[in-house]
């Protein structure tokens, strides 16, 4: 590798520093200055001053510490909260699996429904060449009505399944959505993680 440019050593001290609050800066001066107040023959005045300003630069970096640790804490919840979001997600994937399933069903009863329907046509015609008007009659009523109700089922499974299909879509709309989010928070993620600070000697 090259020379470490002045450019380069100040943009690792920047990614070191973090957010801007100078905290790798304020240590390695509160080490120097605790280093320096070890070895200082200077008056008890000038060691007490001394010992004030570590002691306000040591109360700095804690807070800034602080800070930082409730930012995490804050992070760990958020990923607590998408991983609710992503088993909801997943629960309410299985139950439109499971309704699409019972429309099916509900489908295939509608085809033997139907089939059943044709087979009374024909049964009718048979019935229609008996000497008996009146009982032929009444069977066809009774037919009739059974092939209302027959319809007005098989078009309640129709416009529940649209239905359904619909939920469906959005539901997938919604998941794609949220995959698009994570991914672009993931990203966030990584960029945040490239520029994790590094130590650097002075």
């Amino acid at each position: 590798m090259g020379a470490v440019t002045d450019d380069e050593v100040i943009r690792k001290r920047l990614l070191i520093d973090g957010d801007g609050a100078g905290d790798d800066r304020r240590i390695n001066l509160l080490l120097k200055t605790f280093t320096k107040w070890c070895n200082s023959p200077g008056s008890p005045e000038e060691g007490f001053t001394q010992y004030q300003r570590m002691l306000s630069t040591l109360a700095q970096c804690e807070f800034s510490l602080g800070k930082t640790l409730m930012v995490y804490d804050m992070n760990l919840r958020e990923m607590e909260n998408y991983e609710k979001i992503y088993t909801n997600i997943e629960q309410n994937i299985t139950s439109a699996h499971e309704k699409i399933a019972e429309c099916k069903k509900e489908i295939q009863k509608a085809k033997r429904i139907r089939k059943n329907r044709q087979e009374y046509d024909a049964l009718a015609k048979v019935i229609q060449q008996h000497p008996d008007r009146h009982d032929t009659l009444k069977q066809l009523e009774a037919l009739d009505k059974e092939l209302q109700h027959l319809s007005h089922i098989k078009e309640n499974v129709d416009a529940k399944l649209e239905l359904r299909k619909k939920q469906f879509h959005v539901l997938l709309t919604t998941i794609q959505e949220l995959q698009q989010t994570l991914e672009n928070d993931e990203k966030s993620e990584d960029e945040n993680n490239q520029e994790s600070p590094v130590e650097i000697g002075d």
